[in-house]
């Protein structure tokens, strides 16, 4: 399965079951952010990075992961989509 289908599929679940907007993030000024940020109407905000089944972030995206996660941010890897819609339930419950 490729890295789109599942950031698709995850994005759509997302969407349609929990009304959340899905972003897509890129960043002209920086390099290896994140694919998602994800905002939930309950205020919970995340960002997910998606990979192809078994593949690992780069050296860059673990650096801006560890940005992220160092500022109290939630980063989520997903390369399964029933992994991701689970994770997108748990932080839809959070708020």
């Amino acid at each position: 399965m490729l890295e789109r289908d599942i950031e698709k599929a995850v994005c759509d679940y997302a969407k349609k079951k929990y009304d959340a907007i899905a972003y897509k993030f890129t960043s002209p000024q920086r390099r290896n952010v994140p694919d998602r940020i994800v905002v939930f109407p309950n205020g919970v905000l995340i960002f997910i990075e998606f990979k192809a089944p078994g593949k690992l972030p780069t050296e860059g995206q673990n650096r801006e992961i560890s940005r992220l996660k160092y500022r109290g941010q939630t980063v989520l890897l997903i390369d399964d989509i029933m992994v991701g819609k689970s994770l997108i339930e748990g932080c839809a419950a959070l708020g």
